[in-house]
């Protein structure tokens, strides 16, 4: 599926859910893809990129930032605090933030470095003992937090467990996020992101289906 296909049927599910033209970002994921690949799609003139690991993005999009004017990057996989202020200098948005400690690290570097990235508190809407996020019942507290240390938290982020339905993970990370004044949702991939749409969905991550399957062997 090319690039323009998926952008076509997100605009066609922003119509047919009632959205606003435009309204949905696609965070074009580009982990374990080798750099062809992705110099593919920036070449079609997408500038929103998703990574799951600091240190490949940090050997990866600083060439391409010379390269192409205006990259929006965004980190979407944990988030280690020892690897927090390379990633603030790195990324244009955070949607990883799961836990006390990495917040007020963040909090503490943003002072520092005069500037934070966007931040999505990651959710783990299916209370999956293996995934990583927020238990949903800690949601408000920890928003409250977050904002006490003067942290951007832009919206809400969630990745549905891959044996249930999407859709009421969606609705439930939607109704979090309007309690607690947040406008961004970063919900929604490949396989679901047009249910994503029905529910709000801001911001939603294709992967494979624009750069095809992924390649693991990468250098490090």
């Amino acid at each position: 599926m090319s690039l323009s296909e998926i952008e076509q049927r997100i605009a066609a599910a922003e119509v047919v859910h009632g959205r606003e033209a435009g309204s949905t970002l696609l965070i074009a994921v580009s982990k374990v893809q080798p750099n062809d690949r992705v110099k593919g799609v920036l070449d079609q003139g997408h500038k929103c990129f998703g990574e799951n690991r600091v240190q490949e993005a940090a050997s990866k999009w600083p060439e391409f930032r010379q390269q192409f004017q205006g990259l929006d990057l965004h980190l979407i996989g944990p988030l280690q605090s020892n690897k927090a202020r390379q990633a603030m200098e790195l990324f244009d948005a955070i949607h990883s933030l799961d836990r006390p400690k990495l917040a007020r690290t963040l909090a503490r570097i943003a002072q520092d470095l005069g500037k934070c990235p966007d931040i999505f508190v990651q959710i783990n809407t299916g209370k999956e003992p293996q995934k990583a996020g927020l238990m949903p019942e800690d949601t408000d507290s920890f928003v409250a937090e977050c904002r006490k240390l003067d942290l951007p938290v832009q919206g809400l982020m969630s990745i549905p467990p891959n044996d249930e339905p999407a859709s009421p993970h969606f609705e439930n990370l939607a109704n979090m996020a309007e309690r607690n004044g947040l406008s961004g949702l970063s919900m929604g991939m490949s396989g679901d992101f047009e249910e994503a749409i029905r529910y709000g969905a801001t911001h939603v991550r294709v992967g494979s289906a624009i750069f095809g399957d992924r390649i693991f062997e990468v250098k490090r």
